[in-house]
């Protein structure tokens, strides 16, 4: 009996203790996304090209997952401000300091913004400052 009595009076008070627990909730926390990678990610890591930020930070963006064709390969293609680069080894021409984000589109994400020979995906890293100075991404 007192066993019982002192049960009742136990979980009253570890519901309220787990109420006050001091977990951010999901709305305060910054969300992490997986195809960007922001000016302060790039500023922290003191990184001199684009590629090495890349290689680094998201390295599975340089891998294809499968080619799709053995006569015409698909490969990542890289955009600066709208401009076709070429594929990933030109992110090692691209200075780091003027880097507002980069973004990776997967192939179906390439393919209907760019066009159909981008099956692979794309790469597009962003010198543009965003609105009232901002280096906020627009959304993919």
């Amino acid at each position: 009996m007192r066993l019982a009595l002192s049960l009742r009076a136990v979980v009253p008070l570890v519901v309220a203790l787990a109420g006050c627990s001091s977990n951010p909730t999901p709305a305060s926390r910054p969300r992490f996304d997986a195809a960007l990678i922001t000016r302060e990610q790039i500023q922290a890591g003191q990184y001199a090209t684009a590629y090495d930020a890349v290689k680094t930070l998201r390295g599975t963006w340089l891998n294809l997952s499968r080619p799709e064709s053995f006569r015409y390969p698909s490969v990542i293609q890289v955009y600066l401000d709208n401009v076709r680069l070429g594929d990933v080894s030109t992110l090692s021409t691209i200075q780091t300091l003027p880097i507002q984000f980069i973004r990776f589109y997967n192939g179906q994400e390439a393919t209907a913004k760019w066009g159909v020979d981008h099956g692979a995906g794309a790469i597009f890293v962003s010198t543009k400052v965003g609105p009232k100075g901002s280096s906020t991404p627009p959304a993919a």
